[in-house]
């Protein structure tokens, strides 16, 4: 059995050490002593976002490549047809 392999690859996928015994069906202490001996950090300093954790309501940053942030379908309808409205207007 691989288990050192199965928990260092569900480790580097960001997985929280009770998370990793469940899906393997071992103890966290044996995932905890395997995250020591690969030198890897502890799971709440891996800066990332668990799927067991307990919704908080709080979501990250999100910000585009090019800084421009998305606008809603009716948003845009409305910058359409103030668009068209302008161009009809300049056009008469």
């Amino acid at each position: 059995m691989k288990v050192r392999a199965d928990i260092a690859a569900l480790i580097r996928e960001g997985h929280t050490n009770a998370s990793i015994a469940r899906r393997l069906h071992c103890d966290p202490s044996t995932v905890a002593r395997a995250r020591r001996a690969l030198r890897l950090p502890p799971a709440d300093q891996l800066g990332r976002l668990y799927l067991e954790a307990v919704p908080t309501g709080r979501v990250k940053d999100y910000r585009p490549a090019d800084g421009r942030m998305p606008i809603s379908p009716a948003q845009q309808t409305s910058n359409r047809q103030r668009l068209l409205a302008a161009l009809r207007e300049d056009a008469a």
